[in-house]
């Protein structure tokens, strides 16, 4: 395993975690404007630990939305990890029971994106666990702060964390993304299209439903298509 490789994969993995696992002051602090406790906003991270499910689960009920309306936001938004946890099995190749189970709660859009990105099998190995050990650990500690803290959170950390995550992850993602094969023009051509749904139903339908439809949009938009 080549030293400037795993030195660069290890450099991702972590700087990647540090700033995605920062974000959980936003969802500590979305938590508790919910009506969360601490303890409820941590028990969901540590046992979810699937940003975009907490965050629309609680935005959801922050917002005036049912509990179902918000559970079938999050509990859809998390159907992706499975199709991760598909791409990912044989080029992690877990083995026994335990070891699938522990790799499979780490299976978020950051692990998969950096598994994928190595370039050998090793190399995805210890980025999806360097990763997912930093993610986890942060997400779930500033987790805790922003729950404790939400009063003390102003608009400009806000607007910080805000920026931080996506341009990390769009550091990471920016080189596949700008490759020359068919399928990134496709990815992007979707992804607009899941935005463009959400915020055109945003004035007109309940909290979360946007979001189950930019999905599904999204899902119908990508299926594979019969030849003619």
């Amino acid at each position: 395993m080549p030293g400037p490789a795993r030195t660069a994969v290890l450099r991702d993995a972590i700087g990647l975690g540090v700033a995605v696992g920062l974000y959980g002051v936003a969802f500590g602090a979305a938590a508790d404007a919910a009506g969360l406790d601490p303890w409820q906003a941590l028990a969901m991270s540590l046992l979810m630990f699937t940003g975009a499910s907490q965050f629309a689960l609680v935005g959801v009920l922050g917002a005036g939305g049912g509990a179902a309306a918000a559970v079938g936001s999050a509990l859809l938004l998390g159907t992706r990890n499975t199709v991760y946890g598909v791409r990912l099995a044989p080029l992690l190749a877990p083995r026994g029971l335990l070891r699938r189970l522990g790799l499979a709660h780490w299976v978020i859009d950051e692990t998969t994106a950096l598994a994928v990105a190595a370039p050998d099998r090793g190399l995805a190995r210890l980025g999806f666990l360097a990763g997912g050990a930093t993610i986890y650990a942060v997400w779930n500690a500033t987790t805790l702060v922003g729950a404790l803290g939400a009063g003390a959170l102003g608009e400009t950390a806000q607007a910080a964390l805000d920026a931080v995550v996506p341009a990390a992850f769009l550091a990471l993602l920016w080189p596949r993304l700008r490759a020359g094969a068919d399928e990134p023009a496709v990815a992007r051509r979707v992804a607009l299209g899941g935005a463009v749904v959400a915020l055109a139903l945003t004035p007109f339908v309940p909290p979360g439903v946007q979001v189950v439809a930019a999905v599904v949009a999204v899902v119908l938009a990508g299926r594979p298509r019969e030849a003619a």
